[in-house]
């Protein structure tokens, strides 16, 4: 399984981005997906997740109204739709996948594929 995370750069804040992760990876339908983010000097975080049918998303408390996570099975892609950008949001954002028919898991640890990392930057 390959994860490529793509969309990120540089905005100002209040701005908006769209990452996308494209999996290189059969039956992409049975993956739970999720977004961690890390910024610098702080642990990695869960951003937003998105269960295998599309059905069941998840954000943190952080994100919520401004964050939507999608998928498009038909192209083994996930994305997130970053809205309303603040300075705080600023860190290298990874993809995760996990093979499992369930909702959205929250553990880092629970996920066996990520991504290579895409960094967002916003200014103030």
């Amino acid at each position: 399984v390959q994860l490529q995370a793509s969309g990120g750069g540089l905005v100002e804040a209040g701005g908006s981005l769209r990452l996308s992760c494209a999996a290189s990876v059969r039956a992409f339908s049975m993956y739970t997906m999720a977004w961690f983010r890390q910024a610098p000097g702080k642990e990695r975080e869960l951003v937003s997740g998105v269960s295998w049918s599309g059905g069941r998303t998840y954000y943190s408390d952080s994100v919520k109204g401004r964050f939507t996570v999608s998928r498009d099975n038909a192209k083994n892609t996930v994305y997130l739709q970053m809205n309303s950008l603040k300075p705080e949001d600023t860190g290298v954002y990874y993809c995760a996948a996990e093979r499992i028919l369930s909702s959205v898991l929250t553990n880092s640890n629970a996920y066996s594929y990520w991504g290579q990392g895409t960094l967002v930057t916003v200014s103030s």
